[in-house]
């Protein structure tokens, strides 16, 4: 056994190949995850700044056309 096989059995003392083969898809799944909540959060939040827009162009549309229009309450 040389350096290397040992540094490797000391580190992985009671997973066997096949579970430290088994692993690493589980570890991308995870990744995966972790990245898909990133993205989602980005999309969220992108909508709700275009909520925004849209809800301050609609109130100021509204006072522009009841000024065109002549309407006043009051």
């Amino acid at each position: 056994m040389n350096q290397k096989e040992k540094h490797v059995r000391e580190n992985h003392k009671y997973e066997t190949p096949d579970q430290i083969a088994g692993s690493m898809p589980a570890e991308g799944k995870t990744q995966k995850n972790k990245q898909t909540v990133k993205t989602n959060r980005l999309w969220m939040w992108l909508g709700i700044i275009v909520l925004v827009f849209i809800l301050l162009y609609w109130l100021f549309a509204v006072g522009t056309f009841e000024d065109m229009l002549g309407v006043f309450n009051g």
